[in-house]
């Protein structure tokens, strides 16, 4: 197998997005001040800008519980917290608000800087405004804010800022989160128990309003689980979350989603990155621009689609529809009707009508009464492979066709009894028919250039054994609960960030930077490399093994994976961008072995963002 490179997207095509994303680090400040005597300001700081000069306002507000908070900035990041249970009903508010102007302009600047509380019967209201201020010192300084409110456990909440992540523990009502740009981390999203809210306190009955709805313009989200319903959309970032008792309606512009149970019905999309659901209870449909898609156990129906990467679904007791445009497919307990198709990969199905879920036995059904699908199913693959085990028991109507054919591409066990009728022409069609068990729903299975094999259940327990032991492990670590925006959680204006310590730059290759370079370091963290310029930088490249569960299942294609050297000549891999997940691990396992020599632009270290392709192959 062989490594090769492929650059992801035009430098100039990005760089829109990426002054977009520039410009929200920083704002500025518009109008002439008022004449008013400057208030002290206190400095914080002396970094490489100079000093900031900074202000802080605080107080504290009787509410009842039950009440929402409205919170609305245009600039700033908040951390809500709720305050004990048994505290008396008060919210709390502390804002910090920074500047890196000068003075005598950094104290006008603070003293303008507006914020307005408000009591009413619905909550408490807090909004807070940069000063309006147009004089030319103004317009280059930068502000900071950052919102401390502790709020009573039972309150909802709607939060909205023009810039700046927000960060929630456990809300006891309706969650409405929005910023432009900035990570939203939340703890369990629950409901009030007062009149006409989710959860009626007397009968316990679930109602069906949205119990949250969370938006961002590029960041990541994080939920760590849902009363109700929950919609959630970012225009590039990740989406991560725990159990959602409701429906979810979950939009990502290119991240990946992962969720790890829904109770109700389903819609989750991204335009480029993976989808990962653990459990869930009723209809769900996914669709990726091009990852990978993997499904534990749904207690309902399935529609999935993505533009490139493989699908692996463990149980679906309902009709699954899967299709891929070239990813493999592996279902490995099919209950339901199912129609899966790829444009070239090989699709691997284990069909069990008795299934219950995903701990049932394989064993033979030799001796058990007849059972079939719930309707007509169909495998199809361009040029791949399609492999297909069955229960002895099954009664279906089987009909196999290979398009560009010839003998021995069709396989089967012979106690199957297939009818195979013979081309006249040396590479024509091939088809088999066999009716089993007195017949049943048809299952079709239909390939253009690979082949079809068909095995009893029995025939390959290990294999079986194998893959279910990987899918499981792949689910436990794609869904594990871990912090999606670390700094988040350490908020950037208080507490810097550690830098890695700077290695001597004579160890480094030298990147001579352009403003384009500069601008990606400054949103991407790294300078993007066209692959094959990359591939030169690797020093050590120990090749990807072959999978075993891959050659026994006759899985192969292509991997593509995106990856960043980091400033110690590691290669770290950020995201499956295409393949088989079975082969992608063994690749992301080799690549852990890689080592290339790191880059420094202006002297200072830096990463590089690229991409690398293995391509597996059995002959």
């Amino acid at each position: 197998m062989k490594a090769s490179s492929m650059l992801g997207v035009a430098r100039v095509a990005r760089l829109a997005c990426l002054l977009a994303g520039l410009l929200m680090t920083s704002v500025f400040a518009a109008e002439e001040p008022a004449a008013s005597m400057p208030e002290p300001a206190k400095s914080i700081a002396a970094g490489p800008g100079g000093a900031h000069f900074s202000k802080d306002l605080n107080g504290v507000l009787e509410t009842d519980e039950n009440l929402t908070l409205r919170l609305n900035t245009d600039l700033g990041s908040v951390h809500v917290v709720p305050l004990q249970k048994g505290a008396p009903p008060v919210v709390r508010y502390s804002v910090h608000i920074e500047t890196d102007a000068h003075q005598p302009l950094a104290a006008q600047l603070l003293e303008h800087y507006v914020l307005s509380t408000n009591s009413s019967p619905s909550g408490i209201e807090i909004t807070g405004n940069l000063p309006q201020l147009a004089s030319h010192g103004a317009n280059r300084a930068q502000f900071w804010v950052h919102f401390e409110v502790s709020v009573p456990a039972t309150y909802g909440l709607d939060i909205s800022t023009g810039a700046g992540d927000i960060l929630t523990a456990d809300v006891g009502g309706v969650a409405t989160l929005a910023t432009e740009g900035g990570n939203i981390v939340t703890g369990e999203l629950s409901t009030n128990l007062s009149e006409g809210t989710h959860r009626h306190a007397h009968s316990g009955v679930r109602a069906t309003r949205a119990a949250a709805k969370l938006q961002t313009q590029g960041g990541h989200i994080q939920v760590e689980g849902a009363d109700g319903d929950l919609n959630a959309f970012t225009a590039g970032g990740h989406i991560i979350t725990g159990y959602i008792h409701g429906e979810a309606n979950l939009h990502s512009g290119g991240g990946h989603i992962r969720v790890a149970g829904i109770g109700g019905k389903a819609e989750l999309t991204t335009e480029g990155g993976n989808i990962t659901v653990g459990k869930a209870g009723s209809f769900v449909a996914v669709k990726t621009g091009g990852g990978q898609i993997d499904f534990g156990e749904v207690r309902g129906s399935v529609h999935a689609q993505t533009g490139g990467g493989g699908i692996r679904v463990m149980y679906v007791s309902g009709p699954m529809d899967v299709e891929s445009s070239g990813g493999s497919i592996c279902l490995t307990r099919v209950s339901g009707s199912v129609r899966a198709e790829t444009g070239s990969g090989t699709i691997t199905a284990w069909i069990n009508p008795e299934a219950s879920g995903v701990e049932s036995s394989t064993a033979t059904h030799a001796e058990s009464a007849a059972v079939s699908l719930s309707g007509a199913s169909q495998l199809i693959s361009g040029e791949g492979d399609i492999v297909v085990f069955l229960p002895r028991n099954l009664a279906a109507n089987i009909e196999a066709i290979v398009e560009h054919g010839g003998e021995h591409r069709i396989q089967a066990d012979p106690a199957l009894a297939l009818q195979i009728a013979k081309s006249t022409q040396s590479n024509g069609p091939l088809k088999a028919v066999a009716a089993l068990n007195g017949g049943g729903p048809v299952l079709r299975l239909k390939t253009t250039g690979g082949k079809i094999k068909l095995q009893y259940l029995e025939s390959e327990p290990a294999l079986w054994d194998a893959m279910m032991r990987d899918q499981k492990a792949r689910m436990e670590r794609d869904l594990a609960m871990t912090p999606v925006a670390a700094r988040a959680m350490q908020w950037p204006e208080a507490y810097p960030a550690p830098q890695p310590t700077p290695q001597p730059v004579q160890q480094y290759s030298v990147w001579t930077g352009t403003w384009v370079d500069r601008i990606e370091i400054r949103i991407l963290g790294g300078v993007r490399e066209d692959g094959d310029d990359f591939l030169k930088r690797v020093v050590s490249a120990p090749p990807p093994g072959y999978p075993e569960v891959a050659r026994k299942a006759g899985i192969e294609g292509v991997v593509r994976l995106q990856v960043r050297l980091k400033q110690d000549g590691r290669i770290e891999v950020e995201k499956l961008l295409d393949g088989d997940t079975v082969l992608a691990d063994a690749a992301i396992a080799a690549l852990k072995q890689w080592r290339a020599k790191p880059v420094a632009m202006d002297g200072k270290p830096v990463d590089v963002i690229s991409t690398v392709k293995f391509e597996f192959h059995l002959r």
